[in-house]
């Protein structure tokens, strides 16, 4: 008998590999310093695997609850208050979920019906379209402002219709590092005040704010608490990205929606590690002092980057740090910018993300991003590589 795989038609037929997995690869086989994907190369405070052996230990091993362990949830619960000023409950409001990504799928299978809008700031990151998507809603892309990658509220206001279910933003921004000032989050609310449409606030990066700046949550503003979904990362705050574990605070309503889909998709979390991550929390010392460890990265980074001709760009919030590449000389001239990185990557040796990946137009502004959550030694390897451009 010949066995035959029946033919599916794809879902996705135009969703490709995403630009983080295509760089890492080129960069490992180049031998090239990743600078391109987000994650740190330093290890995790020592204490945080030592309580996950402690919850192993003491037989903390099976299914946990579907919304998080209570310890877990009160401890967010408490942060939230405690910088934020925003009580959410943590039995009805705040679900631990299997990192943000997952997070923010669930919402948008939560909420968005066939046909719905959802609007995006672009550039943005490479999960929203395709979850957008799989969820049956329509995308509607607005720019931020190229250069500054500012909001501009009269694009937002132009993009909303009756048929707009959702607004997903993102501050501080991935890629860009910039972050939404309070009049920003003021202009948002008033111009969702008199809608109903729903804001997904992927507030990952809401620890890496650079004086004398200040992250502006959701959570801060009544009228935006109201209408949000407020998504948050342990692996980008404790430096354990590959832990995967996030958490949504949203209005009880909301969290019951998003709880039906989360059942069902994830339905858990990873037992230990959350118990040891509200252990942790208990000191609130280590999300307090992030700015200022990432903020002294930053800026040798950005010392070293002053001394090529890339030309800065501001970086107020998140470990990414993007350059103008407009002004240096290579080989080839005018080389795109997803060429460019290529070339940084197999020539210099070290690799970059165009930011070009983050439009669906691919819109080309000869900007790259870096990421500078490393080692002080990866950082000057890679500066040292970098200082003949």
């Amino acid at each position: 008998m010949n066995a035959r795989t029946p033919a599916i038609v794809s879902k996705a037929p135009n969703m490709g590999t995403t630009i983080f997995t295509v760089m890492s690869a080129l960069a490992a086989e180049k031998k090239a310093v990743n600078l391109g994907q987000g994650f740190p190369d330093f290890p995790c405070d020592p204490r945080l695997p030592a309580l996950v052996n402690d919850a192993m230990s003491e037989g903390l091993n099976q299914y946990p609850p579907m919304t998080g362990v209570a310890p877990l949830r009160e401890a967010v619960s408490r942060k939230i208050q405690s910088l934020y000023g925003r009580h959410y409950d943590p039995a009805s409001e705040i679900t631990v979920t299997a990192g943000a990504t997952q997070a923010i799928l669930t919402i948008l299978l939560a909420i968005v019906h066939p046909e719905d809008e959802v609007i995006v700031l672009e550039p943005c990151y490479d999960s929203y379209v395709p979850n957008i998507e799989l969820a049956g809603g329509v995308v509607v892309r607005v720019p931020l402002t190229p250069g500054t990658f500012r909001p501009d509220f009269d694009k937002i206001r132009a993009a909303i219709n009756h048929r707009t279910r959702a607004i997903l933003i993102n501050s501080p921004h991935n890629p860009s590092g910039m972050i939404w000032s309070q009049q920003d989050m003021l202009t948002l609310q008033e111009i969702l005040a008199p809608t109903n449409i729903v804001l997904i606030s992927d507030e990952v990066y809401e620890h890496m704010v650079y004086a004398p700046n200040q992250h502006w949550s959701s959570a801060h503003f009544e009228g935006l608490a109201a209408r949000a979904f407020i998504v948050s990362s342990f692996g980008k705050t404790y430096h354990v990205t590959g832990w995967k574990v996030g958490t949504v605070a949203a209005p009880a309503a909301y969290t019951a929606e998003f709880r039906k889909v989360h059942q069902f998709n994830v339905f858990t979390v990873n037992t230990p590690m959350q118990h040891a991550l509200a252990r942790f929390m208990a000191d609130p010392a280590p999300y307090l002092e992030l700015p200022a460890f990432y903020q002294r990265k930053r800026d040798l980074f950005r010392a070293g980057l002053a001394q090529t001709h890339f030309k800065l760009l501001p970086g107020e919030g998140t470990y990414f740090q993007c350059v103008d590449i407009s002004n240096l000389k290579v080989p080839e001239k005018n080389l795109s910018e997803a060429d460019f990185c290529k070339w940084l990557t197999t020539d210099i040796g070290v690799a970059a993300i165009p930011l070009s990946a983050f439009y669906g137009n691919g819109f080309d502004q000869k900007v790259i991003r870096f990421c500078f959550a490393k080692q002080d030694d990866t950082l000057l390897a890679a500066l040292d590589k970098l200082k003949g451009l």
